[in-house]
């Protein structure tokens, strides 16, 4: 930990606690007749992380997307670092993108590149030095507990261990903003448990901003109770049953926020819909 805790110091978040890292005004898209958002406001801001929740197919792959760009939305505007996205060339784009790292929900690994290539992929992407991709690609590694599969190839891997590599691959750039698309999906309930304290573990070193999907209740309350321990490298219970205070909840429902707030409101929520989803 002592060579990622002197990362850490040097590559400090661009934006600041309490700044806009995530602004939606309005956002709705829709798919042919389809209406998959429906006016959608919300901001994320800098040391924040928002869980979403909701059921399969209410939109929260979605609204990841258009948060990254990779899909504009029919109306409202999308405000990323500051920048209005939702009509920005994608030369431009380009460049904010560079400060965002996605864990999609396949992990998406390049099948033919061993797990160094694909760590190191956006870092060869921006002409990196050899040997400085290489450090980095192993110091990622090392956050996730995978340095010895270097040379391993995907079809090699658990489906856990992919999943790990996607969060390194997604790190390596020491991003501002992290967006996980359901990281735990497809995994056995322990396998699921390594995924999310990886998640809590990058968002108490890190501090960096975060939008995590799931629809997985058991993942969302363990990023809210637990903590990432400096002293003995593990990720415990917050003591005296304690709560983050950077992790809050938004809830998805036919398009719409229908609950957001913060994991004692959505407890002691009195909404039906609320409960019902909770039970």
């Amino acid at each position: 930990m002592t060579d990622s805790a002197a990362i850490a110091e040097q590559d400090e978040p661009k934006v600041k606690p309490g700044e806009p890292v995530l602004v939606f005004e309005h956002v709705s898209m829709k798919f042919e007749a389809n209406i998959v958002l429906d006016d959608i406001s919300f901001e994320l801001l800098g040391g924040q992380t928002r869980v979403l929740l909701g059921a399969a197919g209410v939109g929260k792959s979605v609204l990841l997307k258009i948060a990254n760009g990779l899909m504009r939305p029919d109306a409202g505007r999308v405000i990323l670092f500051g920048h209005d996205i939702t009509a920005m060339k994608e030369d431009d784009l380009l460049e904010l993108r560079r400060r965002v790292g996605m864990v999609f929900q396949e992990s998406a690994l390049f099948d033919s590149q061993d797990v160094e290539d694909n760590v190191g992929y956006r870092l060869q992407q921006d002409h990196v030095p050899e040997q400085e991709e290489h450090d980095r690609v192993v110091e990622a590694l090392k956050f996730v507990e995978l340095e010895n599969t270097l040379k391993k190839f995907p079809s090699e891997l658990s489906g856990g261990m992919r999943r790990r590599v996607a969060i390194a691959r997604a790190i390596i750039t020491r991003p501002d903003l992290l967006l996980y698309d359901s990281p735990t999906g497809g995994l056995d309930p322990i396998t699921s448990t390594t995924i999310m304290e990886l998640v809590v573990k990058q968002r108490d070193f890190y501090g960096t901003s975060a939008i995590l999907v799931t629809h997985r209740l058991q993942d969302a309350f363990l990023l809210a109770t637990h903590h990432y321990d400096q002293d003995s490298h593990t990720v415990k219970p917050i003591p005296d049953k304690g709560l983050d205070p950077n992790t809050s909840f938004f809830l998805l429902n036919e398009g719409k926020i229908v609950f957001a707030g913060s994991t004692e409101e959505l407890v002691h929520s009195s909404d039906p819909f609320v409960k019902s989803f909770l039970a």
